[in-house]
Order: C-alpha cells, then sequence, then structure tokens
C-alpha cells in the first residue's frame, strides 16, 4: 500500500510540474505541524515519501522533469560522513538543451529574457531561438579559442542576456564557468581566477548600474596581470566606449559574428561539474563550491516551479545579480529549464526614483516578484506613494531572499506591495544547497503564512537542530544550530580542489549530518525561522562575508598590528561590519589610517564590504591563549554590556572598560535590533 501512495504521489507531484494549475489545488485543509492523516499526494505525504524513500520520490521526478541521452541506473549514493555526494549516476545530458533546445523545438518564438536594462522603458525581449542562436555562436568562439570540456573559463559581466549566453555556453561544450560578481575589486577577481586557474575570462568594456558607468574591463586588466593561466579575455561592448585592448584581448561580437549559430552539445555525466561559485567562509581564502550537472538543474527547476507557483505564460522577475547563487538559480537555470520568461535586472531598486521596481511591475505585468530585505527596508523608507502610484495587480507571488526578514519589512512587502493578496514567502537557502530548501510553499493549499518565517522544509530537506553538545533537540519552541540529516539534488559536490575543506566544513562539527552555519527557532507546530549566522560570516545586504576576509584586507597596514572585526544588527543592510583595529604607539595620523584602511579593503574585496565604522582602540579583548574575544566586541556594540557572559579566560578583564570607554567617545549610535 506504500508503495502504490508513493507512486500516486509523485504522479501528482509530476502533474504540478507540468500543468498550469497551481501547486496541490486538488488537496483541501490547512498545514499545523504533525499530521492526522495525510492524504496521498498532499504535501505532507510527500515530504515523508521523500523523506523515507528518495531513490523513489526524486527518481521518476529527474526522469521525467529532464531530457536526457542516457538514461541513470542509480538515483543516488551519498555518505555524510565521507562527504560522498552523487545523484542520478550513469545519466547523460546537457544543461543548455534542457534550457534552450527543448523549448524552441515546442515553441521558438516564446520570450526566454527580459532584460530590464539601466534605464527603464528600455527592455529588450529575447526569445528561445534567438538566445539558441547566441549562446551556440559564444559556444563555437570558446572552441575556437581552445576552451575544451572541463577548462574553467571566468564571467565579470554586468547583468545582461550575454552574460546569460555565456553561462550556457560554457555548459554546451562542458566548461565549468565561474562567474564573479561585477562588484569585486580586481584582487578579489585574481583569487578566484587563479584559485580556478581558468583559462578564458569574459567580460564586457564597461557595465551600467544607476545611472553610472562602472570600468569592468580596466578591473578585468589590472586582475589578469597576476593570472598565469588566463591565455585569452574576450571582451563584449555595452557601451560605445572604446578601450584598451591588450595580445590577448579578443573582442567577442566580431568573432561571434563569424561563428555557426549552431552547436553541438556535449553529452555530460550527471556529476560532471556544471559551475563553481565562490562564496565567503569563516577563515581563509572564499570557497570554491562545485555544482553539477542533473542534480542542481532539477532542484533549480523544481524548486523555482513549486515555491513561487509558477505557471506557463507568466513572467517571473528575480532582481538578484547573476553573480550570486540567486542568480544562477532563480534567473537562469530554474526559469529556463521550465521555459519560463525571466527578468534581468540591471539597475538599482532607487535608480531614477524608489518606484523602479513597481514601475517595472506594472510595464512588464510581472507575476512574481524575488528580491532582497535590504532592497525592502530601503524603499520602505521613501513610503507607499512610490508603491501604489503603479498597478501591481499582475503580482501573485513575493519572494524574500538573502537573508531573514524583519516582521517590519515583510508586514510593508504584504499589504503595501501585495495588496495583502499575494503569496508571500521568505526563502531560506544557501549558496552550498543551489535551491530553496525552506520556503513556506508548496503547502497544502491555503495553508497559513506567518510573518517573517521561512517555515517548511522543501521536498527531501529534513531539518535537523542540535544543541550545544551535538545532541538532536526534539519538539517546538526550541533553539539551535540548524542541520539537515539527508542529501537532496541541488547541493554543492565539493569545494574546488580542497574536498578536506568540504568535509571539515559542512560534515565535521555534527557528524552525519549537513550544518549549515546557520541557528534557527521551531516553533511547537514545526515551523521553521531563522535566527542567522553561527560562525564568524556577516550578511551584508544578502552578501556573505567572512569577517576574516575583512581582518585580512587591513591586516598589510603597516601602522596596524592587530584588527578584529564583527557584525552588528543595521536597519537597511541587516547587518554591517564594524572594525577594532590597534595602532603602534608611534602613529598618531588615526584618521588618516582608517580611511586607508576603507580603501584597502574596497581594493581588495569590494566596496559593500568597507567596515562601517572603524574604532581604535588600545589592545583587544584576548584569552590567556590570546584568543580574540570577538562575542564581548559584538556586545559593547550592541549595547549588551550588562550580561558579557563568562570573561574568566581574559587575560586581563580591564581591557572591556577601555574598550567601552572608547565606544563611548566614539559616539556610535546604538544600532537597531
Amino acid at each position: 500500500m506504500a508503495a502504490l501512495s508513493l507512486g500516486r504521489g509523485v504522479s501528482r507531484l509530476l502533474g504540478c510540474l507540468h500543468r498550469a494549475s497551481a501547486p496541490w489545488r486538488a488537496v483541501s485543509g490547512r498545514i499545523r505541524g504533525a499530521p492526522d492523516a495525510a492524504q496521498p499526494g498532499s504535501y505532507l505525504a510527500l515530504s515523508a515519501q521523500a523523506a523515507r524513500e528518495p531513490a523513489a520520490f526524486w527518481g521518476p521526478l529527474a526522469r521525467e522533469t529532464l531530457v536526457w541521452d542516457t538514461p541513470y541506473h542509480t538515483v543516488w549514493d551519498c555518505d555524510f560522513s565521507s562527504g560522498k555526494i552523487g545523484w542520478f549516476l550513469g545519466g547523460q545530458l546537457n544543461v543548455s538543451v534542457n534550457c534552450l533546445d527543448q523549448h524552441v523545438q515546442k515553441s521558438p518564438e516564446s520570450v526566454a529574457l527580459i532584460w530590464e536594462r539601466d534605464e527603464p522603458g528600455t527592455e529588450v525581449r529575447i526569445t528561445y531561438r534567438e538566445l539558441l542562436e547566441t549562446t551556440c555562436r559564444l559556444a563555437n568562439t570558446l572552441k575556437k579559442h581552445g576552451v575544451r570540456r572541463g577548462d574553467r573559463v571566468a564571467l565579470y559581466m554586468s547583468v545582461s542576456p550575454l552574460a546569460v549566453a555565456a553561462m550556457l555556453a560554457c555548459a554546451r561544450i562542458g566548461a565549468v564557468h565561474t562567474v564573479v560578481f561585477a562588484g569585486f575589486s580586481a584582487e578579489s577577481l585574481a583569487g578566484r581566477i587563479n584559485d580556478a586557474k581558468c583559462k578564458v575570462v569574459i567580460t564586457f568594456n564597461q557595465g551600467l548600474r544607476g545611472g553610472r558607468v562602472v570600468e569592468l574591463k580596466k578591473i578585468v586588466d589590472e586582475a589578469v596581470k597576476h593570472c598565469p593561466s588566463v591565455q585569452h579575455v574576450l571582451v563584449a561592448h555595452r557601451t560605445e566606449n572604446k578601450v584598451p585592448m591588450g595580445d590577448r584581448d579578443i573582442p567577442l561580437e566580431q568573432e561571434m559574428a563569424k561563428e555557426d549559430p549552431e552547436c553541438t552539445p556535449e553529452s555530460m555525466g550527471s556529476e560532471d561539474t556544471l559551475f563553481l561559485l565562490y562564496t565567503s567562509g569563516s577563515t581563509g581564502m572564499p570557497k570554491g563550491l562545485v555544482h553539477t550537472q542533473a542534480g542542481y538543474l532539477l532542484y533549480a527547476a523544481l524548486t523555482h516551479k513549486l515555491v513561487f507557483d509558477y505557471r506557463p505564460g507568466d513572467v517571473f522577475s528575480c532582481v538578484a545579480d547573476i553573480g550570486w547563487i540567486t542568480g544562477h538559480s532563480y534567473v537562469v537555470y530554474g526559469p529556463l529549464c521550465n521555459g519560463a520568461t525571466s527578468i534581468l535586472f540591471e539597475s538599482t531598486p532607487v535608480y531614477p526614483n524608489a518606484g523602479r521596481y513597481w514601475e517595472m511591475v506594472q510595464r512588464l505585468k510581472i507575476n512574481q516578484f524575488y528580491g532582497a530585505p535590504t532592497a525592502v527596508r530601503l524603499l520602505l523608507k521613501y513610503g507607499d506613494a512610490w508603491v501604489k502610484k503603479y498597478d501591481r495587480s499582475s503580482l501573485r507571488t513575493l519572494g524574500s531572499v538573502g537573508e531573514p526578514i524583519n516582521q517590519e519589512a515583510w508586514e510593508w512587502l504584504h499589504k503595501v506591495v501585495g495588496d495583502s493578496r499575494c503569496t508571500l514567502v521568505d526563502t531560506w537557502w544557501q549558496t552550498e544547497t543551489g535551491g530553496i530548501c525552506i520556503a513556506p510553499r508548496p503547502s497544502e493549499e491555503g495553508a497559513e503564512i506567518l510573518p517573517g518565517m521561512a517555515m517548511r522544509p522543501f521536498f527531501g530537506i529534513i531539518p535537523i537542530l542540535m544543541d550545544e553538545k551535538g545532541n538532536v533537540m526534539e519538539g517546538g519552541d526550541v533553539s539551535g544550530s540548524l542541520c539537515i540529516s539527508q542529501a537532496w539534488p541541488g547541493m554543492a559536490r565539493t569545494i574546488y580542489g580542497d574536498h578536506q575543506r568540504f568535509v571539515d566544513a559542512y560534515f565535521k562539527a555534527y557528524p552525519g549530518y549537513y550544518f549549515t552555519g546557520d541557528g534557527a527557532y521551531r516553533t511547537r507546530e514545526g515551523y521553521y525561522q531563522i535566527t542567522g549566522r553561527m560562525d564568524d560570516v556577516i550578511n551584508i545586504s544578502g552578501h556573505r562575508l567572512g569577517t576574516a576576509e575583512i581582518e585580512d584586507a587591513m591586516a598589510n597596514h603597516p601602522a596596524v598590528p592587530e584588527t578584529a572585526v564583527i557584525g552588528y544588527p543595521h536597519d537597511i543592510k541587516g547587518e554591517a561590519a564594524f572594525a577594532f583595529i590597534v595602532l603602534k604607539d608611534d602613529r598618531d595620523d588615526a584618521e588618516k589610517v582608517v580611511e586607508e584602511l576603507r580603501a584597502a579593503v574596497a581594493a581588495k574585496i569590494a566596496k559593500y564590504a568597507v567596515p562601517d565604522q572603524i574604532l581604535v582602540v588600545k589592545r583587544l579583548p584576548k584569552t590567556r591563549s590570546g584568543k580574540v574575544m570577538r562575542r564581548l566586541l559584538r556586545k559593547i556594540v550592541t549595547g549588551q554590556t550588562r550580561d558579557l557572559g563568562d570573561t574568566t579566560t581574559l587575560e586581563d578583564p580591564g581591557v572591556i572598560t577601555e574598550i567601552l570607554t572608547a565606544y563611548q567617545k566614539h559616539g556610535a549610535r546604538r544600532p537597531a535590533k
């Protein structure tokens, strides 16, 4: 009976994937924790099936959802103790075929991308046929210049159809793309290129963002001076301005015009690498996370379809940059695999004014809008008039991503932007997870959504909360370390070139479980609320950044022997960086040093990484073993000095009074909580 129920449940799930109806429309009732009797095909029943029999759940989904060259023989082979993760083994497919060719065969003139360029009202529509032709020409150009299966290609590009085509062109020929956010410094770009040993870099002459010109080629030129693996730089043109071209620079559009508009796709193994994406860790160099072909694509497509209630003909808008995992999964791969029309947003939320998003919604008749709490909090301060000026009746689903959304921002997004009628999904996931892991939808039809809470695990995601001793926490009304107890198809497979670091980072703290690095609270009903990072990683405007990275960027200054960076609450960014620095005794030019440190962080990482506040102190709070007690610095900045916790290991408790006095003189405002 269980097997029969599972079969029916998967069939109904497949129906949700391929029909225009909303997920679970045939299912009535409300979810409130443990079911009294989960009906076959319901959210609760399907979740139980995915947990109990992953092979029987995911196998038919992969077979029916993706276009295969060769069927797989084994659905999954995973072992968290060794960090071994494998899905759909033996299968062969091509991701670009799944995202382009299959749709061109059915509906070549349907719109794949709407490029919302920096200047409003100048959007460009790209059909699936046009995107496939551009992808093939670019793929042939890459092959002409020596790029082969398995080679790494760096993309340093602003959001554009050509950037999407570059990603898909790599996928078509079996090359591995690593997209670097086009706001990172030359040094950060070089570090990623060198770690991946990229053979080619693709960039624009310049970028446009918020009415400003960004010198992309200039930054690439500076970076590749230190990148011996780079043989060619392919330069496309976003503006008409000319930029210097060197010996290894190639004008991309001219080369593409010479190439054939058809390119035979490479048949790739399910576990071959699709892309690398670098993310910050609590220590050391950013990690090059490896995502593979079939499992990642299936998970991105499935979550896109079901979390956002995507229906054929919808216009889907995720306003994330393609340099982040959100752009990979919900601007490019998920929507295109589903044959959707996906928005490419090049601009900023406040250019030319605070109505930019909502004017775009009206003009393009957008059905789903997926953005960051940072932008919502920023726009909230401009008031309701900019929202209500525009018709938003096309909107059906609103989404939040990047960090936990506070209740005020949630209520404003729901009531003002969504007119209290749109489904609002607060999504939790990571670069490492490949796609959304916890969100209010899918669920039973009409199930409640609580403000500021991700709530429900997606199919195959089994959250576990751990206490400080590594014990599983049972029941509700508890908080702990958020772990996941079972593998899912979209998760990263390793850290490029360093699998042991992958194991240490994600599977060592709680053996047998994937440790997310986040804390969470579970309600009595079984809903989850993310409480924030548990390691030394700051979430600035949705961008994860290791405090060690900022400290390293400042450490080379000759006047600064010691630094300590913490994150603290910020009413717009969510979190901001606060740096404590110790100056050498012979320096009396603190203001100059501080400005030089700001410039160093901007140059070595990116402008968004520059600490909002830098405080000069005589010394840092250290244990007798020499470890800086950053939690004490956080308590000072957040005004929690009445409860400092255990300070018995401090080398000199008097340092707290010193730092507190310096902080008060600094005049820093107590941040909003």
